[in-house]
């Protein structure tokens, strides 16, 4: 699965008024930890459909939205919830640890 991207321009549609949990890869090109991690993230984006998103943006091209995020370093993870940022994970992370992280924070129980 490929994961969708959002751009300054997009994001309030994209994250800010999603009916769904958005979870965003704040990544930049030639990171080799944003390449690493995003196989992880196009499996939770698999495995979560339906409950959450996962877009990325690259803050290199989309300075806006990264700045009012503050982030600092790349890569970011920022759960999204009615608009709200609830988690934010720097660095690179497993699975297993960015779902401890997020699920509390997802709608209804996974099978």
């Amino acid at each position: 699965m490929t994961l969708a991207t959002t751009t300054d321009a997009r994001f309030a549609t994209d994250v800010l008024h999603a009916d769904l949990p958005v979870l965003v890869d704040f990544t930049a090109q030639g990171c080799g930890p944003c390449r690493m991690i995003t196989p992880v993230l196009e499996q939770i984006a698999a495995e979560q459909d339906g409950r959450m998103r996962v877009v990325t943006l690259d803050v290199g091209t989309n300075p806006v939205v990264a700045g009012e995020n503050q982030v600092m370093g790349t890569p970011t993870l920022a759960l999204f919830v009615g608009g709200e940022p609830v988690v934010r994970l720097p660095g690179a992370r497993s699975r297993a640890a960015i779902m401890r992280e997020i699920e509390p924070h997802l709608p209804g129980d996974q099978d």
